[in-house]
């Protein structure tokens, strides 16, 4: 089963506080409205998350193993 997005929580809230005789095409823009305003803040999903941090990690093990190399480069250059 998909998650529902955040913003469509957020709206289905919203919506259900509204007195029943507010139009459905109201409540129907309300949904457009939040999703407009959640995409401005560029959020990332906990998946895309936990993708940039396994990146970063590797990074951080790439750079670190580059980094011995240069010293030990440097090492031999000088002796």
């Amino acid at each position: 089963m998909k998650k529902e997005p955040p913003f469509r929580k957020l709206s289905r809230a919203v919506s259900d506080m509204l007195p029943a005789s507010v139009s459905e095409d109201l409540k129907r823009n309300l949904d457009s409205v939040v999703k407009r305003q959640f995409e401005k803040l560029n959020l990332v999903t906990h998946e895309e998350l936990a993708i940039q941090e396994k990146v970063l990690q590797r990074t951080r093990e790439r750079l670190t193993e580059l980094e011995q190399r240069v010293s030990e480069l440097e090492q031999n250059q000088k002796d």
